[in-house]
């Protein structure tokens, strides 16, 4: 089925969208074109940008409590879990406590939304 639309952008709400874009923007090596109070976004050469907007009372969900499920869930190919996860720590994010699976590694990016990097099919 061809489809009628192409995805230009994603926007996720935070509490810090600068904050957010300097992180994905290390994690990706896409470029800040935009960073304010209000409103940031990144982009790079392979794949729409991402936006990042204040929401006032933001709060992340309880990794992975049912009760607090995710709003949203990016996934990011790496060549090796273990780098990667620690250049996401050494960028400002966590590595969770609870992990489901070995193929990947579940992150806590700087405003505690989950997101993965997983292991690159070869």
């Amino acid at each position: 089925m061809a489809g009628f639309a192409s995805l230009c952008m994603v926007n996720l709400d935070c509490a810090n969208p600068g904050q957010l874009a300097e992180f994905y923007s290390g994690v990706l090596g896409w470029d800040v074109l935009h960073k304010e109070d209000e409103y940031a976004m990144i982009g790079g050469s392979d794949g729409a940008p991402i936006g990042f907007g204040r929401v006032e009372g933001y709060q992340p969900p309880a990794w992975p409590d049912p009760a607090s499920p995710k709003r949203y869930h990016l996934d990011f190919y790496v060549d090796d879990l273990d780098e990667a996860a620690k250049k996401c720590v050494d960028l400002g994010g966590t590595i969770a406590e609870h992990q489901p699976g070995e193929r990947w590694r579940v992150i806590l990016d700087p405003s505690g939304q989950p997101f993965c990097v997983c292991l690159r099919q070869s």
